[in-house]
């Protein structure tokens, strides 16, 4: 490659096949009970003691750390929530927290401390922005643009599949819904991956190896545009992809490189097996709710939107990001 990048090519891996089937699953084997977790009246209960504590002990927004509640309710059904990300279908939606009957900075900051049971909140921006408001600006999809700033379809994909260090778990809170359209769907990447591999291996085969994807302007001034990084691996015994095939495009548009015949087979490949609807889970996003999905096992998808006219309805989610390794930086990496 002679263009400038983030080479994360070390995370290469041998195609495998996953060691239990437990995180193979199609749409029609999926019922609500297999992901939705009902806030419980003890819970309810955690949380306006939380909110009067909060309101009478003010901090700036996302000071606060976990540790300092017990939230014994809360935090067994966050535990539900995250057994489901680790090891039940990948997505999880807990129904629902009140929104109606507290400040919206209020239940930001007890958001903010319920994502903690998940993982540990990271910068989802170059900026350093925690949470991050999914919104339509107005603005064009261009490059340089996310899409979660507009009110288009998007693809299947993970969640910041170019970055040096990808986030594990993503979170929505939904506070407007759309007028009409900007549902969820998912899909099991080991869904994906098996059906790759009994239709097409030798396009699997080619997406195991390192390709170039766009970071859509992520970073500081003078850095690489571009991050070199296979679209499938493994870590230890659980499936690790940075599924964006259209960022994989992107990519070597930037780079000025020309993609290899077998790269643009592989794309079309894989973009003809997400395509199939027995693949895909539809879950509706409702206000107060919060959804939950594992950012490597687990594909998404948003439909294009119609939105109210005025801007007090207009469709508003705040999502976090968690992930364990490295620093809580954007980037995740400090200086050697």
């Amino acid at each position: 490659m002679s263009a400038a990048c983030i080479d994360c090519s070390n995370e290469v891996s041998a195609l495998r096949q996953p060691a239990s089937d437990r995180l193979v699953w199609l749409a029609n084997e999926i019922e609500q009970r297999d992901y939705v977790v009902i806030i419980s009246a003890e819970a309810l209960a955690e949380i306006a003691g939380l909110a009067g504590y909060l309101r009478d002990n003010p901090l700036p927004l996302l000071q606060r750390k976990l540790d300092e509640f017990e939230l014994p309710a809360c935090r067994a059904l966050l535990a539900q929530m995250k057994s489901i990300l680790d090891d039940g279908v990948g997505f999880a939606v807990l129904d629902r927290l009140p929104l109606d009957a507290y400040p919206i900075d209020t239940m930001l900051e007890i958001y903010w401390l319920l994502g903690q049971c998940v993982g540990r909140p990271v910068a989802q921006k170059w900026n350093g922005q925690m949470i991050y408001d999914v919104s339509d600006t107005g603005a064009d999809y261009a490059y340089g643009t996310r899409g979660s700033h507009t009110s288009v379809e998007l693809n299947f994909h993970t969640d910041n599949a170019f970055a040096r260090m990808v986030p594990d778990y993503v979170g929505l809170l939904c506070r407007n819904p759309a007028k009409s359209g900007g549902v969820s769907r998912f899909c099991s990447l080991y869904s994906v991956h098996q059906r790759m591999l009994e239709k097409y291996p030798q396009a699997l085969e080619r997406l195991y190896q390192p390709v170039l994807f766009d970071r859509q302007k992520e970073h500081r001034d003078g850095a690489e545009p571009v991050c070199l990084a296979p679209y499938f691996s493994w870590r230890n015994e659980r499936l690790f992809a940075r599924a964006n095939a259209s960022l994989i495009r992107k990519g070597y548009e930037v780079a000025g490189e020309s993609m290899d015949k077998a790269l643009i087979d592989a794309l079309e490949a894989i973009d003809e097996v997400c395509a199939a609807p027995d693949l895909w889970y539809e879950a509706p996003l409702q206000r107060g709710q919060v959804q939950y999905l594992n950012n490597h096992e687990v594909g998404h998808y948003r439909s294009a939107f119609e939105d109210y006219d005025e801007p007090e309805r207009k469709r508003h989610l705040y999502r976090l990001w968690h992930r364990e390794a490295g620093t809580t930086s954007y980037d995740g990496r400090y200086p050697e």
